[in-house]
């Protein structure tokens, strides 16, 4: 009774194989869209933005929101409730939240040369040989990210991440199968009482760390015969006070007999250890073509831990909605290109959950009428009081929120 895990490259034939041990060994498949479907189903969270953390792209808020890490949390606990079961082929980035402790796991990587992926891309997507290149490149990539995220390796394909490293280009199909199916029935890889053990500790864990994670705090988590140990990477001033927030956190859940916490090796890095506040704005989009007046808006909002990020024109400002779904928008209406109304119509008609607020210091009341018309949460004029701006970005996150929870 086994676990199979298999990680891949793109163009390597891997999905036929996949399908192929599932049919033979009759064990259960279960996919990187499974996955993300059951940690959105957890956590509220939308399947792309938890599949955003297969990306190595990271939104420009995820200092504020820890969405990266909150969506990892999430994938690790829909992993944990369903690793309990033997017989699973867990196809793709998600096997390799899997703890090594974990020992009834066979660890696959299925690869091809870079010549052979080429080819099967050209053919596949009837694309030419550069743009065959590039798909390859961003998946890579994205699994090179994903891959030093979890285990602090650059190579994706290292050997030492695996048990089998199949060359799909070099041998035949049906022997990848016979190896992978050979290798799965093996006592090496059957469960034990250490690993039945294993099973325990990491559940334990990702329970932990979904309760952190929902509690706002961007931490690792692992666990032991009912021990969890917390590990803090970012620096933080006030150590001993947020140590007894995160052990008041987890004593709770139930199955922890003890709570430590440690710091971790990036802890006296520059990076500063921030609590994502649910109550308080973290994705501001700040457009205005005023570049020092808008940035000097962000860092004073940042003090008031309000996350945001700045466009200088119509244009970018609407590519950033589409990129990084801003949940609450500041925009001016006089700019270059793209004015700010037309992009208050396009934000509107696109991403309505969107809250723009207007900052204008040209706007006329024939302007002020179109806006609020155009469904603006609000119209102020420069110069603005921080105290009424701060006011009116938390009412319009409050009415954001609202939304989200009746959704």
């Amino acid at each position: 009774m086994s676990i199979i895990s298999i990680f891949s490259g793109t163009y390597c034939n891997s999905e036929t194989i996949v399908e192929k041990c599932a049919a033979q060994t009759g064990f259960r498949l279960l996919d990187d869209q499974m996955m993300a479907a059951e940690a959105g189903r957890i956590s509220g969270l939308s399947d792309r933005k938890i599949k955003g953390a297969f990306s190595a792209r990271t939104s420009i808020f995820n200092q504020f929101t820890h969405e990266k890490e909150r969506s990892i949390a999430y994938l690790r606990l829909a992993l944990a409730g369903m690793i309990g079961t033997d017989n699973l082929i867990i196809d793709g980035a998600t096997g390799l939240l899997i703890p090594d402790t974990i020992s009834h796991v066979l660890r696959v990587c299925i690869i091809a040369d870079m010549k052979a992926r080429l080819l099967t891309a050209q053919q596949q997507e009837k694309v030419s040989e550069k743009e065959a290149a590039a798909l390859i490149r961003k998946h890579d990539e994205n699994r090179a990210a994903w891959v030093n995220t979890l285990r602090r390796v650059n190579d994706p394909w290292s050997p030492s991440l695996y048990d089998i490293i199949i060359p799909s280009d070099k041998i035949p199909m049906e022997e990848a199968i016979r190896l992978i199916s050979q290798h799965a029935a093996s006592d090496v890889v059957q469960m034990t009482d250490r690993s039945r053990q294993a099973i325990s500790d990491f559940q334990l864990a990702a329970r932990a760390g979904e309760a952190l994670a929902n509690a706002g705090h961007d931490v690792t988590t692992a666990a032991k015969n009912g021990t969890v140990t917390i590990t803090i990477n970012k620096h933080v001033l006030m150590l001993s006070r947020l140590e007894e927030e995160l052990k008041q956190i987890v004593e709770k859940i139930p199955g922890v007999k003890a709570v430590e916490t440690r710091v971790g090796e990036n802890f006296h890095q520059p990076d500063i250890y921030r609590k994502y506040d649910f109550q308080m704005p973290s994705k501001i989009l700040l457009v205005d073509d005023e570049r020092e007046f808008v940035q000097t808006l962000s860092e004073r909002l940042i003090m008031r831990d309000m996350g945001s990020a700045v466009a200088y024109d119509g244009e970018s400002a609407l590519s950033m909605v589409d990129e990084e779904e801003p949940e609450v928008m500041i925009l001016d209406l006089k700019m270059p290109g793209i004015d700010g109304i037309e992009v208050l119509r396009q934000v509107k008609a696109t991403r309505p959950g969107i809250e723009v607020i207007i900052l204008t210091g040209h706007g006329s009341e024939a302007d002020r009428q179109i806006c609020m018309q155009l469904g603006a949460f609000a119209y102020l004029h420069k110069p603005v009081d921080i105290d009424i701006l701060s006011k009116t970005l938390k009412a319009a996150n409050e009415k954001v929120q609202q939304l989200k929870n009746k959704a």
